[in-house]
């Protein structure tokens, strides 16, 4: 079989991509700016939970965190799942993502360099025939800006009343439309994953944070809200805009019990072994990073009937390289479980999808593991929380050189796991710690394998209501091992010093009384 270095067509498109980004990758860094803009309002919204109650109709959530004078009860928050039922459509989204992908289909063959966009029956016919290859487009293309885009696709179903499992079908046939027509160049098996599976992942999120931004309005949310929840999820924001009557019912969340946090700060390097990378290294950063964790275990009443009722969303920016990382791994299929009576938890089938360059090298991977979330008090003033994960996705990773292109990478079967645990004293402190292992088996297009591990620690003291500082150490290492190549080790380590915002006055330990 023809592998794709020797395929004429993909000579054609590196010699076409050389020396320039993409218009696509121009139109993914576009569109990723709206996304910076969301963790702030997501921020904000989750915050504004503790606000007083007499504006607006209440949460439980709200209820709990903030206002012990009015139960809960009664405020309930009426569940739209049959309205949103009833006024679900099949055929919007698939419209709606024919007619993006067209749009962006245009917008790209008419651009400089745009030939490989310059479609038609012909290539599609091709496209059809063809066998699905690894392509080499840039790493920032592939890893992030296609799984953005399947969120896209996401959204555009799920705001439209369709399930998860329908939605993540709409995902499928999205990419799938695009890898076949929207380009000239043969179907791209790698985008299909990242796209179709990490945009279902990461679409789900953004849906539910945005549906999180309207739901803490009035039944008509304020304009802002509107904003915000267009922001984080644009596909829902334009599906309220144009079908207001119809899609207007927020999605029910049924009240999880969540925390979030925004640390705004500076990070320095404090050991550096750039190996192989030719990269220029910034030393020092100032770094902006959202963290949520969605439906924890314990809350009496909540349960975990749909994926994506636990999910944990982090996504950093560093004035150093844009995205940092970008990471979200949700519930598929779960239960929770009661151990005594100071131990709640969930156990389940995960979805996780992640993007970590901490600027010597990076890994991005699409995974499916097993794995568990729990909660545990002590005592009254203690909580610990901890969860486990361990799967297997299909990854990327490699060093970053001073190649524009940034093509220095290669995709591969990747077993990881997961520990994070976080110490709650009281609302005075917390301790946060997350272990993070791949090991990416170059399967798909060279042999060798990299062993990549990231750690993640952090203290936190309150210093007045929902306001924090921050102590946090990151480190990162990268070994890989190439047949073809000496053996290479990269390690980069930074401490930083962050101002918190909490969207609770807690720490995020779940109230179970």
């Amino acid at each position: 079989m023809m592998t794709a270095a020797a395929d004429p067509k993909f000579l054609d498109h590196q010699a076409a991509n050389g020396d320039r980004l993409s218009a696509r990758a121009m139109w993914c860094r576009i569109t990723l700016v709206s996304f910076t803009l969301a963790v702030g309002l997501t921020a904000w919204s989750a915050a504004s939970a503790e606000e007083s109650l007499s504006s607006r109709i209440p949460l439980v959530s709200d209820a709990l965190a903030n206002d012990e004078k009015t139960p809960a009860s009664e405020h309930p928050k009426p569940d739209l799942s049959a309205e949103i039922e009833a006024r679900k459509s099949y055929s919007i989204p698939a419209l709606e993502i024919f007619g993006e992908e067209l749009l962006l289909n245009q917008i790209n063959r008419r651009s400089p360099g745009g030939g490989d966009y310059r479609s038609n029956m012909s290539t599609i016919s091709s496209n059809l025939r063809s066998s699905w290859y690894v392509d080499d487009d840039p790493f920032k293309t592939n890893q992030l800006g296609h799984p953005f885009q399947g969120s896209i696709y996401h959204g555009f179903a799920r705001s439209a009343g369709l399930n998860y499992w329908e939605s993540l079908g709409y995902d499928f046939a999205g990419s799938a439309l695009w890898e076949i027509a929207g380009e000239r160049v043969p179907p791209s098996k790698n985008d299909q994953i990242s796209t179709a599976f990490g945009g279902s992942f990461l679409g789900e999120a953004l849906f539910r944070m945005s549906n999180m931004v309207l739901e803490h309005g009035n039944d008509e949310p304020q304009l802002w809200r509107e904003a915000g929840a267009g922001v984080i999820s644009p596909p829902t924001g334009f599906n309220r805009m144009a079908f207001r009557n119809r899609f207007d019912a927020i999605f029910p969340s049924r009240d999880p019990a969540y925390y979030s946090r925004l640390q705004l700060g500076f990070s320095g390097t404090a050991h550096n072994g750039q190996g192989t990378s030719t990269t220029k290294l910034n030393r020092n950063e100032a770094l902006a990073d959202f963290y949520m964790d969605y439906g924890l275990p314990g809350k009496p009443g909540y349960g975990y009937t749909r994926p994506f009722d636990y999910f944990n969303f982090q996504a950093t920016v560093s004035s150093a390289n844009g995205f940092e990382n970008v990471m979200t791994r949700g519930l598929l299929v779960g239960k929770d479980y009661e151990e005594g009576k100071n131990f709640r938890g969930v156990w389940g089938l995960y979805g996780s999808y992640d993007y970590i360059a901490p600027q010597i090298f990076r890994i991005s991977t699409t995974a499916l593991s097993l794995g568990t979330r729990g909660e545990w008090h002590p005592s009254d003033s203690i909580a610990l929380q901890g969860e486990g994960l361990l799967g297997e996705g299909y990854a990327a990773a490699g060093s970053i050189g001073s190649d524009a292109t940034e093509r220095d990478y290669h995709y591969g079967v990747a077993p990881q796991a997961l520990v994070s645990t976080r110490l709650i004293f009281g609302d005075r402190a917390s301790f946060d710690l997350t272990a993070r292992e791949y090991f990416v088996n170059g399967v798909a297009n060279r042999e060798g394998h990299d062993n990549i591990i990231r750690i993640d620690t952090s203290f936190s003291v309150r210093i007045h209501q929902q306001h924090a500082i921050t102590i946090k150490y990151l480190g990162s290492r990268r070994d890989a091992t190439f047949p073809d190549l000496s053996a290479r080790t990269q390690f980069r380590s930074t401490v930083g010093i962050f101002y918190t915002f909490t969207g609770h006055s807690r720490f995020g330990a779940v109230d179970w009384q």
